[in-house]
């Protein structure tokens, strides 16, 4: 799928720790690479130069980004990959289950205490790698679930991270907008076209719906909602449903909006604040890129997109770090909910396959 020569720039990159980044948009058949040119660091906060960003969960951290005015940009075709899904193994140890369970419960116990509506908690996974190849990684992460969308990053502060998101933060054009509620996670089921959803994950549904709608208003001019429907992103299926508008003259700055939206619902919870709080005090990790954001902030000629960063991994020297997780209410159920984190986790396996 990439060029000899191209390969061997990645490695290049990756050997004197100058900063890439490969992306390709859902359901397209277009891979694109920025090489960073220069070996300079450059953030994005309060920048709307056109760029690649890198967003993090947590506001205090650092942003990370590749403007294209300092990069090679190059295009090339993907060959998609017809491959099943297989079942791996993703038991873990008896304390991380535990554990899990114990955050899940936490967090039921506090929405209980009308604190709040919705928690997300999420936890982080560690694999050890056999054989890590570049080569492979670009292979599989681009065309195992082309209808998300996909991308492998690069900094030397960040190391390698990569993944194969389904959840679309928000995509500009001109004075109009695109984004999404994604919530509510079953395990995908072959050959069965009709999936039972429950109360409580319609609800966990509605609850970011209401929260999307209730940030936009005052940016908004026009907002349709369609109606809700199951959206399937590789082993696992999702409530979803796509929000368009437009935006008030004068207020179609896609990071302006995109800090207006972030983090939402479906990656903190509801209020915010609470969330966000239980999360940092309880949580125990710190999820670093996982449910920031990323994507291209184009000029005003071009579309920008930005994109949730779920279903990813971080790989550290002979390790992937896998990130799960899970939107907790009243309804919940502790042993449900590990299940869910299971199921999540199976994309990015599916990636690492040969290496395990």
């Amino acid at each position: 799928m990439i060029a000899i020569s191209t390969l061997e720039r990645i490695n290049h990159h990756l050997q004197t720790k100058k900063p890439f980044v490969a992306f390709s948009l859902p359901d397209s058949e277009q891979l694109t690479f920025y090489f960073k040119k220069s070996i300079n660091e450059n953030d994005v906060e309060g920048n709307d130069e056109p760029c690649f960003v890198m967003y993090p969960f947590d506001e205090g951290q650092k942003v990370y980004s590749i403007a294209k005015r300092d990069a090679d940009i190059l295009d090339f075709k993907i060959v998609a990959n017809s491959e099943d899904f297989k079942n791996i193994n993703t038991k873990g140890n008896s304390s991380e289950r535990k554990a899990h369970i114990e955050l899940v419960s936490k967090a039921i116990s506090e929405i209980k205490k009308r604190k709040a509506t919705k928690i997300v908690v999420s936890r982080e996974q560690k694999f050890a790698l056999k054989d890590f190849n570049i080569e492979s990684l670009f292979a599989r992460i681009f065309s195992l679930s082309p209808n998300t969308f996909r991308y492998v990053w690069y900094h030397p502060d960040t190391g390698i991270w990569c993944g194969s998101t389904p959840e679309l933060l928000l995509k500009t054009e001109e004075e109009c907008f695109h984004t999404m509620a994604l919530a509510g996670t079953r395990e995908y089921i072959k050959n069965s076209s009709v999936v039972g959803w429950s109360e409580k994950e319609r609800h966990e549904h509605q609850v970011v719906i209401d929260d999307i709608v209730n940030k936009l208003q005052k940016a908004v001019t026009v907002l349709k909602m369609s109606k809700s429907y199951t959206h399937r992103a590789g082993p696992v299926v999702h409530l979803r449903t796509d929000i368009r508008g437009c935006f008030k003259k004068g207020k179609a700055s896609l990071p302006a909006i995109a800090k207006i939206l972030h983090p939402t619902p479906a990656v903190c919870g509801t209020p915010r604040k609470v969330a966000s709080e239980f999360i940092k005090e309880f949580e125990g990790y710190s999820r670093e890129f996982y449910t920031g954001y990323l994507g291209c902030i184009s000029d005003k000629n071009e579309d920008s997109f930005l994109y949730v960063n779920l279903r990813c991994m971080k790989i550290e020297e002979n390790f992937a770090h896998i990130f799960v997780g899970g939107g907790i209410t009243a309804d919940s159920n502790p042993e449900a909910e590990w299940e869910e984190t299971q199921n999540k986790m199976q994309t990015m396996l599916q990636v690492l396959l040969p290496m395990l």
